[in-house]
């Protein structure tokens, strides 16, 4: 795709090799579609391909970085094979893109991000908090499984412990909680988010570039070696999707009410 396909992402070319990507779907707090979905997985394949292009940094439009998947809409193709199918391919894709592209990624993480948007969030190489903002993998709360990035990438960077203790309960997390447990790179007042990680973008791209992406590159294994474990969750989350504890967890939090979980009835 060439940058004017893009529906949902803006893009502004900067000095020295340095590109803004702009999330922009405000109107739902940057919720992602299916278009969008996809755009998330297809962007850093772009990225990967124009030779301009030293350092991307994502973030949202608006006051959110994006709240994962748009769940008005997944509500249409709840309990469908395919669609499920190929949201679990392009979640599997979103991550392996950016953990495949040399190139190293900033997030300004300007306010609450969940799914698919933290994914993308914390996939990055360095992550620039809100302390404002509001993190969460909210999976647990709609009846499916850690899949999207957490249950590959939280152990990596804060430990089993804390992974559990947030994947499991699906708790909120602020950005010095964040930055705290090792979540983030660091956290910055919500003024100085977005000036941090471009500065931070501009001082990476001055460094020796092939030097710069092999260092991703070799740290990155880390990651490649708990692909398997990335590709289970993912695969649970999308049979989940088929269980009845989906559904009343999507309608649950559509209507604006706690869910009751088939699952936790007594037969």
């Amino acid at each position: 795709m060439n940058y004017t396909d893009y529906r949902h992402l803006t893009f502004e070319h900067l000095p020295n090799g340095v590109l803004l990507i702009v999330i922009n779907r405000p109107e739902h707090l940057n919720a992602a579609n299916a278009r969008l979905h996809e755009e998330l997985a297809e962007v850093w394949l772009t990225v990967k391909n124009d030779p301009n292009v030293r350092v991307p940094v994502i973030t949202g439009a608006g006051r959110a970085f994006s709240v994962g998947g748009d769940l008005a809409e997944g509500v249409q193709t709840l309990g469908k094979i395919e669609p499920a199918i190929r949201s679990g391919e392009v979640a599997l894709q979103i991550v392996y893109n950016m953990v495949h592209l040399d190139k190293p990624i900033v997030s300004a993480i300007n306010g609450p991000a969940a799914g698919a948007g933290l994914a993308v969030a914390l996939t990055a190489d360095v992550s620039i908090i809100s302390e404002t903002a509001k993190l969460t993998d909210a999976h647990m709360n709609i009846g499916v499984a850690s899949g999207d990035h957490a249950a590959l990438l939280w152990p990596l960077y804060c430990g089993v412990p804390k992974a559990k203790l947030y994947l499991l309960t699906a708790d909120l997390i602020d950005g010095r909680e964040a930055e705290r447990i090792g979540l983030v790179s660091m956290c910055k007042p919500a003024d100085e988010v977005l000036k941090s990680a471009l500065q931070m973008a501009d001082a990476l791209g001055r460094k020796p570039q092939r030097a710069l992406r092999w260092t991703k590159r070799c740290l990155n294994h880390w990651v490649r070696q708990a692909a398997p474990i990335f590709d289970l969750s993912v695969a649970y989350e999308g049979l989940n999707f088929m269980e009845p504890d989906a559904k009343e967890g999507l309608d649950a939090f559509l209507e604006k009410r706690p869910p009751v979980f088939p699952s936790t009835l007594d037969s």
